[in-house]
This record gives C-alpha cells, structure tokens and sequence, in this order.
C-alpha cells in the first residue's frame, strides 16, 4: 500500500481528536494522526506565571472580531491542544441540557441524542481521564455510580467557604477533576498541589490531559503515526464530491498529500469550520460539507464572567480549583430561567493583577490582592445564533458575535455575589469587597457549535455519528457537532463522543 494511504486520518490532539486516536488504536489499522504544534515543551517556565500570563505559550494566528480588531485569543497548538492549559472540570452536561430549554433570551435546541444515549460514554471518559469527584452534593447531577477516583478535599480557606454555604442551606460540592493526586500516599501522587494548574501547563505531567491520557499511550502502537507541525490546509474530494480524497498538509513549508478511508477534523470548532470553508471546490462551492450554509454558523463560547471576592482575611490557598455551586443553574422561584454554573478558579497571581491595573501600580498592591482574594468563574449559557458565525475573510479568521443572554448573566453575577455576602454576615470575621468582571471574545477556550449534528441535512452539518451530510467519509470529534453550549465545561461531553463515535467507526472500520 502507499505509504501516504491509511484507514484513518485525524486532524488535531486535543480532547476529541487524541481520544479518538486512543479508542482506535488497538483495531490495528493504520491511522495517521495531524497536529499542528508540537509536544508543548517540559520546562521550569510552565510554573512561572510571569512567563506563562505573558503568553508565552501561544502560537495561535491572529483572530479578528466584527470591526475587523485583532483579538488575541488563549489558543494553543500543541499536542494535547488547550487540555495541556485546563483547569480539568470535567462534567458530565444535565439531563435537562439535551432538551429544549426556555431562557430568558431566547431557546436553547434539542439534541437529537439524549444523556441516556451519552452516559455509558461519560462513564468510559471518566475513568480515562481519572476524574475525582463525589456524587450526590450537586442537585443538578444525574445521578450515576461513583467517580473513579475521590474527590479531590478543599483546603481550610475554601473549607470554610464550603461549610458556609451549606449552613446557608446552599449546596456547593466537589469539582470533579482530572488531576493526578493521590489524596493517601504523596508518594504515589503525580500531582503536588501546587498554585500553577488550570491556565498553566504541567511540568510534572500530573494532569490528566489529552496528550499524556490518551495520545502518547496510542503511539506506542505500531500502527499510530503522529506527525507533529503539520498544518492542514485543504481537504480535497472526488469528482462526484461525496468523499475525501486527499488531506493536503504543509510540513516544513513544503505541501504534501496525504490519503484515508476515513477522514476525522478535530482541530476545534473554529478551526475545522475553518478549514471546511477553505476546502470550497466545484463541487461544494461554499465550503465543503456546507449544502446547509450552517458551516461555521451557530457560534457559541459561553458567557464568562470573574467575580474576585476581596477579603481583610488572607487566602493561604495553594491549591484553590476544588469547589462548584450550581444551585442557580436552572433559576430560582422568582426567575424561572437558567442562570449557569459558578467554580472556584486556580489561584490569581500578582503578575495577573498587575497586567490588569495602571503601569505604575506598585507591586506590593498586586501582591496584597493576590493573597487576600477567591476568584470565582461564573458561566451562562451561550444561546445559538446564526448570525454568530466564524468566517474567513482574506485568509483570516473572523469571528461575528454579538452577546446575548445578558439578563441572566447578570442575574448570576448578582446572586452569587449575594451569597458570598451572606456567608461575610454570617462569619463575621472578615469584610470583604466584591469586583465583578465579564470576559471578552477573546476567550474561546469552550467555543463550540460550528458544524452541529441532526437528523435533517438542511438544518445540520453532521448526521447522528458526526459524519457529514454531504461527504460519506468525513467526521468531525470536537465540539463543533454541539446544538448548544449548556452552562459548563465542555471537554468531558467532547471525550465521551469521542468514545462513541470511535465506537461506530470500528464497525465501520471491520
């Protein structure tokens, strides 16, 4: 056979793309697997937050928003992809997500399949990626047999936090996380529990990432090939344009056509919308899988939103990404519609202050707020809209978005604030102020919605196993096949179709 022929070609390693490469890589087919970046490299920098805020790690494109502005994304290309910078929440969505749910801005769809149809999938991504958790604490959870490993204990200063809440009749719980931390024995434990994980890489590879979980244990097969700065920039079909006949990757600047049966984009739901647009072709004159017009349409990221709570009390934490809250998620009495989820976020350095305040502000202030702050990342859904879109115009990325949802966002904001508050009253030891910040365009790191999957070529890019409409061996494993964004973390649902759509391509395989 021709040595650029295989059974399966993937493009991209981060949570879809290395997944799949994993569940594929014991059938023995030859599969050839495209990443952009490279291993990111195993340094003492990847703890300095000097080196790491200043974005170091990036070496992502320029992006521009609707005004044409550049936008400076938190994107990176390596293997493993944005799960080497993650914090490691990996939920599992709401039963209540894959319907169709009224918010106050608008709907969010129906999923054409079901939790039912996806919880085998989850159980399976959560012991690959040694999630630590505790069922039962969060009302909105489905109710499932027990996290793989434990959940992973809050240090005293959230502790107390926690121990409020529920005296307050609220119901905060475990994160469930993926990190290698073994609670029993230091010994035995990968992770030490430091201040440098979620928005740092890990130079002891205690993560559990896309790269360390699943990529580099399917290359110790024979039959997986991983070729690293290979940019992929154009799919090219037959002349009936109802398969893929050729992945064009340029490698060291020389362009190079590489064959499959199978054909899977993993590389992100701006990316693979991306390139899909560029494949355009006679036969697909508006890009390719894109007879709907839906390609790079549907454009969702969530709406971010900090809330830094400032104490006269300071936070020794050092290890601080371990608490979830999401008794709003679904609303509350006098507001029948979802608000979204709010966790602990990893600890806030004095360098983040810093690049945040005027040039000449002392660095002792930086210093003070770092030690004596909790951040908190509070998440509304991001409804669907087609005029939210990703483009690409004059060989650029574009990303059109106008916000929405706004009034429950702010209602989250408030409300989560609020309870802070009165756990301050409650204890009474400590005054604390609070700062409210929504986040940009700029953060995609949950950007999802793309290519979305559905019964109806007309209305969907993707059929029920996320191959294409229009192209019989085309796949797509990310986040692009989402109808909607859902108010928490997305790795865990794009693992868990990973598992499953791999498990359909091993039947088609045979």
């Amino acid at each position: 056979m021709n040595d650029n022929h295989y059974d399966v070609i993937i493009v991209g390693t981060g949570a879809g793309g290395a997944t799949l490469a994993y569940q594929l890589a014991p059938s023995g087919k030859k599969i050839l697997v495209l990443e952009r970046g490279n291993f990111l490299p195993r340094e003492k920098a990847n703890w300095n937050p000097q080196h790491v805020l200043q974005g170091a790690y990036r070496n992502a494109e320029a992006w521009y928003d609707k005004q044409g502005k550049s936008i400076n994304t938190n994107v990176h290309y390596y293997v493993g992809g944005n799960t080497k910078f993650y914090g490691g929440a990996l939920f599992r969505f709401r039963e209540r997500d894959f319907e169709q749910v009224t918010h106050s801005d608008g709907v969010s769809p129906e999923w054409i399949l079901k939790y039912r149809d996806f919880a085998p999938y989850y159980t399976q991504a959560e012991k690959l990626y040694e999630v630590h958790g505790q069922r039962g604490l969060d009302p909105t959870e489905p109710e499932q047999e027990a996290y793989p490993f434990p959940a992973i204990t809050h240090e005293p200063h959230i502790q107390a936090i926690y121990e409020g809440l529920k005296d307050k009749n609220f119901h905060p719980f475990y994160l469930p996380l993926s990190i290698k931390l073994n609670q029993t024995n230091a010994l035995l434990s990968a992770c030490i529990r430091c201040d440098t994980c979620d928005g740092f890489p890990c130079f002891l590879n205690a993560k559990a990432d896309a790269d360390i979980n699943c990529m580099r244990p399917a290359v110790t097969s024979s039959n997986v090939t991983l070729m690293t700065q290979a940019k992929v920039t154009c799919l090219h079909t037959s002349a009936s344009g109802k398969e893929v006949t050729g992945v064009e990757v340029e490698v060291a600047g020389q362009q190079q056509i590489y064959k499959a049966n199978i054909v899977v984009l993993a590389m992100g739901a701006v990316n693979s919308a991306i390139l899909l647009l560029k494949s355009a072709s006679d036969q697909h004159p508006n890009g390719l899988a894109n007879s709907s017009g839906l390609v790079g349409r549907n454009y969702m990221a969530h709406k971010f939103g900090v809330v830094l709570a400032l104490s006269t009390l300071a936070n020794p934490t050092v290890f601080q990404k371990t608490m979830g809250f999401n008794d709003f998620y679904w609303g509350e009495q006098d507001f029948p519609y979802p608000m979204g989820s709010v966790q602990s976020l990893g600890n806030i350095h004095s360098e983040r202050i810093l690049a945040s305040v005027p040039a000449f502000t002392p660095r002792w202030i930086g210093e003070t707020i770092a030690n004596h702050c909790v951040p908190w990342l509070l998440i509304t859904e991001d409804l669907p809209n087609l005029n939210n879109r990703v483009s690409l115009k004059q060989e650029k990325i574009h990303l059109d978005y106008t916000p929405n949802n706004e009034k429950a966002f702010n209602r989250l904001i408030k409300r989560w604030i609020a309870a802070l508050k009165s756990i301050d009253s409650y204890k009474s030891k400590q005054i604390s102020i609070y700062h409210a910040e929504k986040m940009s365009i700029k953060e995609v790191a949950h950007q999802c919605g793309t290519c979305k999957f559905g019964e109806d070529p007309q209305t969907s890019v993707l059929d029920i196993n996320c191959r294409a409409h229009d192209v019989d061996n085309l796949y797509v494993v990310d986040s692009s096949f989402f109808p909607s964004s859902t108010a928490i973390n997305p790795s865990l649902t794009i693992m868990a179709n990973a598992l499953r759509v791999g498990e359909h391509l091993l039947t088609r395989l045979k």
